[in-house]
């Protein structure tokens, strides 16, 4: 049977399908119209300027970090363009330790060059790049980027680095710097310079270049560079240029610095040189020192543990850090304080027989017998020990204290470098605040006053405070603040800005007292019994000095005997000196750890140097050795960084409170 068509049906069916398909296709393009107001009209900024920033890269410029040199024009740390090889750990689409296989087939990648890497890359954030090779040759960059389409995510850079060119020369003074760490970075982006170390990847770690750092960073510049999909420069949009660095012009003097760590040999310790009118550092040595080129690119861990290792420290900054007790040097600023404060007058004597007497303790001189009659002129030049102990136990703690902290005892000078040491200037209430957990050391003895009157005891000072405390002593009493940074000059106008334009503050101090411990400190170098006469004779010019020896422990009573006692605990050398006389021109302070007598070990440095500063005379270069037929020639010292001296003990290490009232106080041969 036939069946029979409903063609109104069929028609009407048909329509609504249409209608329903109309009214979907109505809908799906109201969406996409709607999509594309939402992101053409109300998003139309967000989008554009995503799509722009996909386009155009702002790409920070580094600037050339500021130059240190001497006062005299000499580099000491200067900057040489050089490729490295540096890989983006997060852009890297294979293991990365074959990557870096890899790249060993195209370009040299030693065991060190890994070692660095690692470590580096623990430092760094997953999406900076991180330096494999430094310094590549042309043809290793030329063979790299033949290959460069099998490496995404490694690129050949151009970069600054800094060079120090004298190696170890100051090496305290300038530091030298490294790559940034995690911990530096983020502190840098929550301080106000985040933005100007877009691009940076150093930063100074010590010294002058940590201290001066946002002086000699200079200011990020940018362009805008149009890319390509794949993320190639195509042309320049617009430049910022850079600001370079300042530059740092120090008063040190890097010849009179060469002379001095020349003169100190393999000797530790420490020596500062200041311009008594400017308070200019004119030389600043901490031996042994280190190459502060081992940490530009990340210094090895081999090197790195021989200079942490060492018994020697060279990474330690003895001028800044390093606290001895001053010896005799102390002697001076004793009798000046006598004298301002009335207790004693120059013509004043003793009768000294060798020793004095407090409290059925006995207190010896270094000379056995004693020095007979003895002024305060002879007490100086002679440095006899009874006539300083005598005017100790007088003047009492309290009087000495206070009369020698405007001296800069016991205080940082604020030299413009980072992590200076106090000292220790003793008082009644330091020695209280000292021992807070032991009540019976807390009390204050006449030992005590006896140990500090001739240096020793608690006395505990930095190099540079003892260098600033001549420096006083030589201006007058007008107080000039020590810096090695004398002129900053701007990086882009080149004018330059005085550090420190004035004096400080002015100590009041009468003229005639000064003038006398002056012409005692003369009389040291210049007298027949004076303890510096060897050291200075024939001289071409008359200089005050002070010769110290101070003991680094104990003896409990028994006599000094260098060859007794292992070599790190024996005596300190120190000397202290003005020059010239008249109107004096550099003041020093210098320690030789360890060396015995200050006239004998640490006066001889002094009069090089000043042979050198005031008439530019340098030493004669040591003779060679002869060897003997047969003989073998004696093992040289590797002139490296690793060999340093040992800290100076601290105070409570170098003299303990053993030399009080319960033992004698420490005997010093100058």
């Amino acid at each position: 049977m036939t069946e029979i068509k409903d063609s109104d049906r069929e028609i009407h069916q048909f329509r609504l399908r249409m209608t329903a398909l109309a009214v979907l296709v109505f809908v799906c393009f109201g969406i996409l119209t709607a999509r594309l107001v939402w992101l053409q009209v109300i998003h139309h900024d967000q989008y554009m300027a995503q799509a722009e920033d996909n386009r155009i890269a702002l790409v920070p410029i580094v600037p050339n970090r500021g130059l240190i040199v001497d006062r005299n024009g000499v580099v000491l740390a200067q900057n040489y363009s050089a490729y490295t090889l540096e890989i983006t750990p997060s852009k890297l689409q294979a293991n990365l330790e074959s990557v870096i296989d890899e790249l060993a087939k195209i370009v040299s990648i030693e065991p060190k060059d890994r070692k660095r890497f690692k470590r580096l890359m623990e430092e760094s954030r997953s999406f900076a790049s991180v330096p494999l090779r430094t310094r590549l040759t042309d043809d290793e960059v030329a063979r790299f980027t033949a290959q460069r389409f099998r490496f995404p995510g490694v690129e050949v850079q151009a970069r600054l680095f800094r060079q120090y060119p004298l190696g170890e020369v100051a090496s305290h003074v300038v530091g030298y710097i490294g790559r940034i760490n995690a911990k530096e970075a983020a502190a840098l982006e929550e301080s106000d310079d985040a933005a100007n170390y877009n691009g940076t990847d150093h930063i100074g770690k010590e010294g002058l270049e940590k201290k001066y750092e946002r002086y000699l960073h200079g200011t990020t510049g940018y362009e805008e560079v149009e890319r390509s999909a794949g993320g190639r420069a195509i042309r320049t949009l617009s430049r910022r240029a850079p600001v370079p660095g300042s530059n740092l012009i120090l008063s040190i003097d890097i010849e009179l610095q060469k002379v001095v760590e020349e003169a100190f040999g393999d000797q530790r310790g420490a020596f500062v040189a200041i311009e008594p009118e400017t308070g200019d550092v004119l030389a600043y040595v901490s031996r042994p020192g280190f190459d502060p080129n081992l940490f530009v690119d990340g210094i090895d861990s081999q090197s790195w543990n021989e200079l942490n290792t060492s018994l020697d420290r060279p990474l330690m900054n003895r001028p800044l850090s390093g606290t001895y007790p001053p010896g005799s040097t102390f002697k001076p600023f004793m009798s000046l304080a006598a004298l301002e404060l009335g207790f004693r007058r120059p013509e004043q004597g003793i009768r000294d027989p060798g020793f004095f007497m407090l409290g059925g303790h006995r207190f010896n001189d270094d000379k056995p017998g004693g020095h007979g009659y003895v002024d305060m002129y002879r007490s100086i030049a002679e440095s006899c020990d009874t006539y300083y102990y005598q005017l100790g136990n007088e003047m009492g703690i309290d009087n000495i204290s206070r009369f020698l902290a405007p001296f800069g005892f016991g205080s940082p000078t604020g030299i413009d470098l980072e992590h200076e040491k106090s000292g220790v200037l003793p008082s009644k209430e330091w020695k209280a605040n000292r021992f807070k957990r032991n009540r019976a050391a807390q009390k204050w003895v006449g030992g005590d006053t006896i140990s500090i009157s001739i240096g020793q005891g608690f006395n505990n000072y930095t190099m540079i405070q003892l260098a600033h405390a001549v420096a006083n002593l030589a201006n007058n009493g007008v107080v000039m603040k020590p810096h090695l940074v004398k002129l900053i000059e701007d990086g882009a106008t080149r004018e330059r800005t005085l550090t420190t334009p004035k004096e400080s503050r002015r100590i009041p101090l009468k003229q005639e007292n000064i003038d006398f411990i002056k012409r005692a400190m003369v009389g040291v170098t210049q007298e027949a019994y004076g303890t510096g006469r060897r050291a200075f004779a024939n001289a071409g010019y008359i200089s005050g000095g002070k010769t110290g020896t101070a003991q680094v422990i104990g003896l409990k009573g028994q006599k000094y005997n260098a060859h007794a006692i292992d070599e790190r605990h024996r005596d300190n050398a120190l000397y202290t000196a003005f020059a010239p006389a008249d109107k004096p021109k550099i003041a020093i302070a210098l320690v030789v750890e360890n060396a015995g007598f200050g006239a004998a070990t640490a006066a001889p440095i002094a009069r090089k140097a000043l042979d050198y500063y005031l008439l530019g005379k340098r030493p004669a270069p040591p003779a060679a050795p002869t060897v003997t037929a047969g003989a073998k020639p004696a093992p040289v010292r590797a002139a490296a960084a690793v060999a340093a001296p040992a800290p100076a003990p601290s105070a409570a290490a170098a003299t303990p409170p053993g030399v009080t009232a319960t033992a004698p106080a420490a005997t010093t041969k100058e």
